[in-house]
């Protein structure tokens, strides 16, 4: 079994950045892709990025390319949210997802796809 708690949400005004973590414990996730999700009221949960196990893929949801980037620290057994330039819009909670499954018919932009979730963290961008 995995756990995953997420740090690092917050109030920020539009333009500023926060850095998101999320520590797995229970085992060891250095091969399962990871994923950030994410949440807004009223709203469906919708996919944020995602990064392979070895850092050599990751795919970002349009409105967060080119200001959101996503890594992971193997060896802490973290995953990391960078997010800059933040705008309103980006208000949501945020949600670390892990999954061990793999092949050609994985889409890691479904939530379905996941197996393990964190509790999430609000992030909240003024105008």
């Amino acid at each position: 079994q995995v756990q995953l708690v997420e740090s690092g949400g917050g109030l920020v005004q539009a333009g500023g950045s926060l850095r998101l973590s999320c520590a797995a414990s229970g085992r060891t996730v250095s091969n399962y892709y990871m994923g950030w999700f994410r949440q807004a009221p009223g709203k469906e949960r919708e996919f944020v990025a995602a990064i392979s196990w070895n850092d050599d893929n990751t795919d970002y949801t349009d409105s967060v390319k080119g200001r959101f980037t996503i890594s992971r620290d193997n060896a802490k057994n973290t995953v990391y949210l960078q997010m800059n330039s933040l705008k309103p819009e980006d208000t949501a909670v945020y949600y670390c997802a892990a999954t061990p499954r793999f092949g050609s018919g994985l889409n890691l932009k479904f939530k379905e796809e996941y197996d393990y979730w964190g509790q999430g963290t609000q992030v909240t961008v003024s105008s």
